[in-house]
C-alpha cells in the first residue's frame, strides 16, 4: 500500500514538472503578432472572377475562296467574240442563261458559223475560279479548365468574284467574269476550341467555327439553297499581358450552295465555295483586379488597400500586371539606344 502510494505521489510530481513546459511549448508555436490582427482579410470579387475568362476578341486578314462547280443537266455555248453561256440540255438553245455564279439571268444569243457547243451528257462540264476575301470578323468565347473555350462569333467580309474558266476544252470555251463580282458576305457562327501547345507565350490551340452565312445583294439569294459552313483552323496567341493577347489565326472554310436555274424544269447547278484564310488580330479580357485608384501609388504588383485588392496602376495593358522582378523591362536603360555608347549613361 505503501508503496502505491509513493508511486501516484511520484507520478503527480513529474505532471505538475511538465505541464507548464508543455503550455509554454504549445505557445511558442503560435505567431507573437497574428497578421489578422494587423491586415483586413482580403474580399475576393467573384463576379469580376467570373468575367475574367470572358474573352473579347476582333480580327481581320486575308481570304483566297477556291470556287467550283460542274453542268450536269446543262451545256455550254460558246460564240467567239462572248462569255460563254449555258443551256439545258433537254431543250437545247431555247434559252441560254450568264451569270450562273450569283445571279442567273436568260439570255437569247444566236448561234452562228464557228460556234462551240457541247453538252454535259457526252462530256464533263464545269467551271472553277478564285475569289478575294477580306474579312471583319469579332466575337467572343469564355475559357474553362484553362485549356478548353466555347462561344460565338459573328462575321462580315469583303467578297469579289474572279474570272472562270472551264475545267475541260480549254481551247473552245473562254472565260468569264460574273456581273455584279462585288458584294459581302455575312456569317454567324459558334465557336469551340482547345489548347494543346505552349511555347513560352505563345499558345496553339485548335478550333471550329460552325454557322450559317448569307451573301449579300450581288448574290440573288431567292434562288439560292444554302447550308451551314465550318471553318477549321489553329489560333496562336501571343500574351501581351494577362488579360490582353495578339494572335495570328489560319483556317480553312467549307461550304456550299445550290443555284437554281428558273424556267429549266427544276434543273439547278451545285457551287463548291471553300475558302483558305489567314487573320490577325487582339483579344482582350476583364482584368480580375480593378486599377489602383490612388493617382500617386506606386506598387507595381498586385496589392491592397484596406479589405479590397487592386493591380498596379504603373503598367499599360499591354504589359503585365503582375510582374516578377525584370518581367516588364528586362533590359537596363544603359543598354539601351544610343546609351550603348555613353560612359554614364545616366
Amino acid at each position: 500500500m505503501n508503496i502505491l502510494k509513493s508511486f501516484l505521489r511520484i507520478n503527480l510530481a513529474l505532471i505538475l514538472f511538465l505541464v507548464p513546459d508543455l503550455i509554454v511549448a504549445q505557445d511558442d508555436e503560435k505567431p507573437t503578432f497574428p497578421l489578422e490582427t494587423i491586415y483586413a482579410e482580403r474580399k475576393p470579387n467573384t463576379f469580376r472572377k467570373f468575367l475574367t475568362h470572358l474573352h473579347f476578341s476582333f480580327s481581320t486578314g486575308y481570304g483566297n475562296t477556291y470556287m467550283k462547280h460542274k453542268l450536269d443537266n446543262f451545256g455550254v455555248f460558246q460564240r467567239p467574240g462572248f462569255a460563254p453561256r449555258v443551256f439545258q440540255v433537254s431543250n437545247p438553245l431555247d434559252t441560254t442563261y450568264t451569270n450562273w455564279i450569283n445571279r442567273v439571268t436568260a439570255d437569247t444569243l444566236t448561234v452562228t458559223p464557228g460556234s462551240f457547243l457541247v453538252s454535259s451528257d457526252t462530256a464533263r462540264l464545269g467551271f472553277k475560279g478564285k475569289s478575294k476575301n477580306i474579312p471583319f470578323n469579332v466575337y467572343m468565347h469564355y475559357e474553362f479548365l484553362k485549356r478548353f473555350r466555347i462561344g460565338g462569333g459573328y462575321s462580315y467580309e469583303y467578297l469579289s468574284l474572279g474570272e472562270f474558266s472551264p475545267i475541260t476544252f480549254k481551247d473552245s470555251i473562254g472565260t468569264f467574269r460574273p456581273a455584279q463580282y462585288r458584294g459581302w458576305v455575312r456569317k454567324v457562327y459558334g465557336y469551340a476550341g482547345a489548347s494543346f501547345y505552349r511555347i513560352d507565350k505563345v499558345l496553339f490551340t485548335g478550333d471550329l467555327q460552325v454557322g450559317s452565312y448569307k451573301p449579300k445583294r450581288n448574290f440573288d439569294n431567292s434562288a439560292i439553297k444554302r447550308g451551314v459552313y465550318v471553318n477549321l483552323g489553329v489560333t496562336a496567341d501571343y500574351e501581351l499581358s494577362e488579360y490582353l493577347r495578339l494572335f495570328a489565326r489560319p483556317s480553312f472554310d467549307i461550304k456550299r450552295y445550290t443555284l437554281n436555274v428558273a424556267g429549266s424544269n427544276g434543273n439547278f447547278i451545285k457551287h463548291h465555295m471553300n475558302a483558305a484564310y489567314l487573320q490577325i488580330g487582339l483579344s482582350y479580357a476583364i482584368p480580375e483586379l480593378p486599377r489602383c485608384y490612388l493617382k500617386d501609388c506606386k506598387i507595381q504588383i498586385n496589392h491592397a488597400h484596406g479589405n479590397k485588392e487592386y493591380r498596379s496602376r504603373r503598367h499599360p495593358i499591354y504589359k503585365k500586371q503582375n510582374p516578377g522582378y525584370g518581367e516588364n523591362h528586362p533590359t537596363l536603360i544603359k543598354y539601351k539606344g544610343k546609351n550603348k555608347r555613353k560612359l554614364n549613361p545616366y
